[in-house]
């Protein structure tokens, strides 16, 4: 496979005047699970749709398994399981029924065919309605059943769009279990809505925003950067403000006001400093009244809101 399972350079993708993906770059290597993240008509879709063959790029390159997306299209379908965020299914077909007629599709060995299916219908949790019509089966199930049908040919590249979509909590975790299992074997490209699922299961984040690539962090990144400190206090604000702002540690204040005549700080600090055993001491000392002094570390949302709202850049 090489150095990199999915190599993406200078991707674009254009509907007339509207670029959909706008010189996208990056590459995700064997055995990562990489969350790809962004709002609505972002270029997530379009991306995962190229990557997979199911749509030509106006421009740029994209290998998935080392096979070039554009001359290479048969090729780079072995290497995959795709399951888009609209699952297009048989309806008139049985849950095993489909399964059986898709290993068979891929060219799984008859003799390893059942085995398969039985181990798609466990991991993804659809054994129980294994001969029920796919067109009786709500929207979670069917979810599902388009999961199996990605592993079942044992892909080394898992793309998954919206894989959680319209699955209760539990079948929720389950399915995020499923794919975290996978991870090492498998590489792994998951798009989602859902913050919390990415930070539950990706290592990796990547993050596009109006066709173009915004973020691409490690999520341990975000742990190792200085946290917040967040401190309300009843006093005079410029006075408050222009004290926080000398306390050794303290690099830049952010003053918001509030009722009751409090005002909300937000401290950033230098070199991780702690500092709220001395700013506490010290605004007692000040005659001052605090109501709250919390520690807030970076989240995914903080970055991602950074990303979509704010239009910031990062990479770590």
């Amino acid at each position: 496979m090489g150095e990199y399972a999915i190599e993406v350079m200078n991707l674009c993708k254009s509907y007339g005047a509207i670029m959909a993906v706008d010189h996208v770059d990056f590459t995700v290597r064997p055995g990562e699970l990489v969350g790809f993240l962004g709002p609505n008509g972002a270029g997530k879709s379009t991306t995962m749709r190229i990557l997979t063959t199911y749509l030509p790029a106006s421009s740029g390159v994209a290998k998935v398994g080392g096979f070039d997306v554009m001359n290479q299209s048969l090729d780079v379908r072995r290497q995959i399981g795709y399951l888009p965020e609209s699952v297009p299914l048989y309806t008139e077909m049985r849950v095993e029924e489909y399964l059986t007629y898709r290993a068979k599709l891929r060219g799984i060995d008859r003799r390893l065919r059942n085995q398969r299916i039985e181990e798609c219908l466990e991991k993804c949790r659809v054994r129980e309605v294994r001969r029920r019509l796919l067109g009786t089966l709500s929207k979670g199930y069917r979810q599902r059943v388009g999961l199996a049908d990605a592993m079942i040919h044992r892909p080394p590249i898992l793309i998954l769009d919206e894989p959680t979509s319209g699955l209760d909590p539990v079948q929720i975790r389950e399915t995020l279990n499923t794919i975290k299992a996978l991870a090492g074997e498998q590489t792994i490209l998951l798009s989602t809505h859902i913050l919390s699922e990415v930070e539950a299961i990706c290592d990796r984040i990547l993050i596009i925003n109006k066709g173009s690539m915004r973020a691409d962090v490690r999520l341990a990144s975000l742990a190792e950067q200085s946290p917040t400190y967040v401190v309300e206090v009843r006093g005079p604000t410029p006075a408050v403000q222009n004290w926080l702002e000398k306390q050794d540690g303290v690099s830049h204040v952010e003053a918001k006001p509030m009722g009751e005549d409090f005002t909300h700080y937000e401290l950033g600090t230098i070199d991780k400093k702690d500092v709220r055993e001395s700013i506490a001491s010290g605004i007692v000392k000040q005659g001052w009244t605090m109501r709250r002094l919390d520690l807030r570390r970076p989240t995914l949302e903080d970055l991602f809101m950074d990303v979509v709202i704010r239009d910031k850049t990062f990479t770590r």
